[in-house]
This record gives C-alpha cells, structure tokens and sequence, in this order.
C-alpha cells in the first residue's frame, strides 16, 4: 500500500473548512480591497494607509508573526497544538540577545532559534511522551520562560553597559538594503498619491525598502515550508502523523519521532520570531517585547486555514494593523474604521446572496455602528489604536471560524500501538 493513501481524505468527506477559494477568486478579492483601500484614502486624505513606509513597517512587524504562525503549523500538522509559542519566542528574544551581544548578531540569530528549540524540546516531552494535556504544557512553558528569561537577566544584562535588569545592551544590526533603483523609483510614484497607482507602488515598495537579510530569510521560509510539507515523503509522513497516527504507523512511520521532528522545529521557527524582534525589531532585548505576537502567530496560522499562503496573508494583515500603533496612526486608524464599514457592506451583500439573513442583518447593524462611529468622530483614542491589532484577531478568527479545517488528530494522545 502506498503512503500516499494516509492523507487522502475520504470521499464524501471534505472536512468542515469546506471548499477552498481559488486563487483567481482570492486576486480578485486582494485587488477589490487594494481598490477599496485606494477609494478611502481619497475620501479621508490619509495618505499613510499605504505609503512606503507605512509597509515597510507592516512587512517588518509582520515576519516574527509569520514565523511563530509558520512554526504552530509544523507542530499542529503533527498533531500537537503548540500554545507554547509565546514562550518560545521569549527565550528566542533573550538568548538571541545575550549571543548577539557578545558574538555578534548572526551568532544571536542562531542562538535564538537554539533557545526556541530547547523549549520545544520541553513541551515535545510532556505532550508527546507523557500525554500531558497540549495546552496545560503549552500554558506552563509561557510563563516558565517568562519567569527564567527574567532571572537570568538580572545576572547577564544589569551589570553590562546599557544594559539592566528588563534591557540588554544595544545589539549590533545585521544591516539593510534596497534594490536599487526600483525603490526609490516606487517611493516617488507613492508620493504623487494618484488613485490605485500609487498605492500598488507602496505597497510593493515596502516589501524591496529598507530590507533586512533576515526578512528574507523569513519571507523564503513560507515557500520551503510548503514545499516540505507538501511535495515530500518526509513532509506526506509528518502530516500523516496529525491526520491519522494509527493508520500512519501501520505504515512503519515512526509517529513519536516525527512529532518530535515538528515539534523542535517549530520551536526553532518561533525562536528565529523572537531573535528577529531583538536583533532586528529593536536592537536590544527587553521584558515584555513579544507583546503576545506568539498568540497573534498561532491566530495568523488558524486564519490561513494551516496553510502557508494563508498563514502568511494572515501575518500580514495582523502585522498592518500593528504597523499602525508603530507609527503613530491614530488618523490612519478611523480611515480603517471607514475601510471596514464599507467592507461589511460587502459582506452584507454575500450573506444575503448565500440566503444567510440572520448573520447578514447582525453584519448590517455592526456596519452602521461603524459608519456612525467614523462620520461622529474626527479622531480615535490613543487606547483604540493600542487595541487595534488584537481587536482584528478576534474580528478576523470570528468571521473566518466556519470555513476552517484542523488536522484531524490535532490535539489528541497518541499511544504506540493503540490502533492494535
């Protein structure tokens, strides 16, 4: 029998996330909000919704999300629900930091997915080998490494120069770069604020300014990532492992050893996250500084549907919404407030055509509060765009929550030889 009958889904069967959208329908759907987009920074004058800098930004708050998202996929894929990426970014911060520090900042790269590794390795034991519950161990990793990321500063960072008990010393920079000509050439073309034209030129000037190595590194990994997973036997025996363990160990796929596997690498992914804010981010480690984007990351990879392509749209939504607390856009934000206003009309008309009336008067009445919320006001609170990418989490998982599909044995014990 070929392996390739353990992840083939049963006929009949396509799995709650239902069908999967096409990608010319997803196009068509990125130019309708790129269009929309355009039309409200006319009607509002705010210019920075999408200027160059304005996604530089998003792009660079985007990566640590997408890598924490791309490292809960490996883990899920396998079978076992990683909520221990917080943690792992925490200790991918701190040991990125401390190596970068004192050998210079790719020495902290590595040290930071090693860091992130070692706490994968922890929870890997206690879900994969001791069947404690997923999100009991995930829990207790968090604030375990919250809480020794913490003392071990106080005898690393507080004596050296700069440095203290909640800050390390300020970390040499990796460097960035344009592409020459091209970026430049964009930015002018975003400056001129013509309709659609120069929003599509800052939108694709962000992703080539002010670039640093390692975005690209992140930015290749969703490729490779889905290249692993899906056109591989590795990738086809790791999946199989989350699909259905039993049938993929009648198989003579060793189960214990691929989740652990998935679950060292994602940890690795998730410290790379963690590195990425404290060597690139900021240059300096400090308490506090993944500010939940390991929970953002694990939202970014339900959003995608455990899927690369989807996972990094999702990244990159969320990385946006943050990109405007990062820069100060309380006028950006109630020109977002317009932007979703209108995007809900359109999702009004779609729950009406789908015959959906009760969701789509709910959807119409939260429209019109937004409407009334943006017409009544001049600007939002400084609270509000604090809030705002943790609002778009919550608003994005609720309305994308009836067309996901999780591996099937995500979460659940596995015993060698149960299925006998």
């Amino acid at each position: 029998m070929s392996t390739a009958t353990i992840a083939k889904p049963k006929s009949g069967q396509p799995g709650k996330g239902g069908r999967r959208m096409s990608l010319p329908v997803l196009l068509l759907v990125i130019a309708g909000v790129l269009i929309l987009t355009s039309v409200v920074r006319l009607i509002t004058g705010a210019d920075g919704i999408t200027s160059t800098g304005q996604m530089s930004t998003a792009l660079r708050a985007a990566v640590p999300i997408g890598l924490a998202g791309l490292g809960g996929l490996w883990a899920e894929r396998a079978g076992v629900v990683n909520i221990g990426l917080e943690g792992m970014m925490i200790l991918g911060t701190w040991f990125g930091a401390w190596a970068g520090y004192q050998w210079g900042p790719w020495t902290g790269v590595v040290f930071g997915i090693v860091g992130g590794a070692l706490g994968a390795v922890l929870h890997a034991i206690a879900t994969v080998t001791f069947k404690v519950n997923h999100i009991v161990s995930g829990v207790a990793l968090n604030i375990l490494a919250l809480g020794v990321t913490r003392y071990l500063s106080k005898f690393t960072f507080e004596g050296a120069p700069q440095g203290s008990s909640k800050q390390s010393p300020p970390i040499d920079s990796l460097g960035t770069f344009d592409i020459p000509g091209l970026s430049s050439g964009l930015e002018t073309l975003n400056d001129k604020h013509w309709f659609l034209v120069s929003d599509l030129a800052g939108l694709v000037g962000g992703l080539i300014t002010n670039l640093s190595p390692l975005t690209v590194v992140a930015v290749a990994l969703v490729p490779a990532t889905w290249y692993v997973l899906w056109r591989t036997s590795f990738g086809l025996r790791l999946r199989s492992c989350g699909e259905n363990p039993v049938a993929a160990e009648s198989l003579g796929v060793n189960v214990y050893k691929y989740k652990y596997i998935a679950v060292i690498i994602s940890g690795g992914f998730a410290g790379l996250g963690g590195a990425f804010l404290s060597i690139v981010a900021s240059n300096v480690y400090l308490d506090g500084q993944t500010a939940g984007r390991g929970y953002i990351g694990l939202a970014a990879m339900i959003f995608g549907n455990w899927m690369p392509g989807g996972l990094a749209l999702g990244a990159g939504l969320f990385g946006y919404t943050d990109s405007l607390n990062l820069r100060g856009g309380a006028t950006n934000v109630h020109a977002l407030i317009l932007l979703i206003a209108i995007l809900l009309v359109a999702g009004v008309a779609y729950l009406a055509w789908r015959k959906k009336y009760v969701p789509a008067a709910i959807t119409a009445a939260v429209s019109a509060l937004m409407f009334i919320w943006y017409v009544s006001t001049d600007d939002v609170p400084n609270q509000v765009v604090t809030a705002t990418p943790y609002v778009v989490t919550l608003l994005v998982l609720s309305l994308s929550a009836q067309r996901l599909r999780m591996p099937k044995a995500d979460g659940l014990p596995y015993r060698k030889g149960q299925g006998k």
